[in-house]
């Protein structure tokens, strides 16, 4: 299974919006197939593995990091190729979270007399496929906010600058969290002071994220870098006809969705996102839209680069949070990786729930 899973890990770039899926064949203590998911619209990992093994699947032991699909989708069901390559015994990491399947094809292969197991190393197979599973089960995706700080956590100068607090390193490694995700998410602030691409650059992919505004008053200008490539979407709170059409022309979809307040629906916004089949979203923004989104609870995890030195009281801070009354009000964490990168210590954790 560990195999298999490493095999599902090729996928990290490739597979959204389907969950990375690993599948390795054993028979007579020996490795005959094995194949693992790269994108939607291909085969799956059991396919890529029974062709592999050819007549060696059959009475063999498939280890698979998820659930065969029971269902029709984009290809044919995976449990009804196993079955039909007979195989004997299928040892899944983790049942499905989809609806179409939950269940229902390890039912299948069990119901054509195969030996079914599930469960080992659930928890790895579950982290692998962290957004799918946020997706799949509470209608929105898994949210990290990257932030780069310094160490007494500041992001930038009270003028606004910030190019550069952490060190090459860093910004290279971000390209791997940019990578993996579905898309990535700022606010018009962050596009006027700095004018990013938000793109994956530098690092080998056949898929680029969705690169995703909020903007409340569209005051993204029509010249802007990231409206230079496809695949912008721009969440907004005006309803102006004539600006919506401008950047509609430049190629950005431009979705209203209005709160309480007046302001872009923070909640909405991930909700549209996981219908359009985003697992993971990667915000990098400044201290107003991670303030917004941790203070409503919609940040899962936070991978902070801090850099080794003091920007003093009066720079910009990670989040705009407001006054804390009492201590019951703090936003807890979770340290999951706590490591070096070049000259700056990257800290991933999890917000507590």
């Amino acid at each position: 299974m560990a195999q298999a899973l490493q095999l599902a890990e090729r996928g990290l770039y490739t597979a959204s919006p389907n969950p990375r899926v690993g599948c390795v064949l054993v028979r007579n203590n020996n490795v005959v197939g094995e194949g693992w998911h790269e994108r939607a619209g291909e085969p799956h990992a059991e396919v890529h593995a029974l062709r592999a093994a050819d007549d060696g699947a059959r009475g063999a032991t498939a280890y698979v990091t998820l659930e065969p699909c029971s269902h029709h989708g984009r290809t044919p069901p995976c449990a009804d190729a196993l079955i039909e390559a007979g195989v004997a015994r299928v040892v899944v990491a983790v049942q499905d979270p989809n609806p179409q399947v939950a269940g229902q094809g390890m039912a299948k292969l069990r119901a054509a007399g195969i030996e079914v197991e599930c469960g080992l190393m659930e928890a790895a197979a579950r982290e692998l496929n962290i957004g799918f599973f946020s997706r799949m089960t509470r209608g929105i995706p898994w949210v990290r906010s990257k932030i780069a700080a310094s160490v007494d956590g500041r992001t930038a100068l009270a003028n606004g600058e910030s190019k550069w607090i952490t060190g090459a390193a860093a910004r290279q490694d971000v390209q791997h969290w940019r990578a993996r995700s579905c898309a990535v998410l700022t606010g018009i602030g962050t596009v006027l002071a700095d004018d990013p691409q938000l793109n994956v650059r530098e690092l080998a992919t056949t898929r680029q994220p969705l690169r995703v505004l909020v903007d409340n008053a569209l005051r993204l200008p029509l010249d802007a870098r990231l409206l230079q490539q496809s695949g912008v979407v721009v969440y907004t709170a005006t309803s102006d006809a004539q600006k919506i059409a401008a950047l509609e022309q430049a190629g950005a979809r431009v979705v209203v969705l209005v709160d309480a307040n007046g302001q872009v629906d923070a909640a909405a916004v991930l909700r549209d996102l996981a219908v359009q089949g985003c697992n993971e979203v990667l915000v990098e923004a400044g201290s107003k839209l991670n303030g917004t989104l941790l203070n409503a609870g919609l940040v899962d995890e936070l991978v902070l680069y801090l850099a080794p030195q003091f920007l003093g009281d009066m720079a910009r801070s990670m989040a705009r949070l407001g006054e804390l009354t009492n201590l019951d009000q703090r936003i807890n964490l979770e340290w999951q990786d706590v490591r070096h990168i070049g000259k700056d210590l990257r800290i991933v954790a999890r917000v507590k729930k």
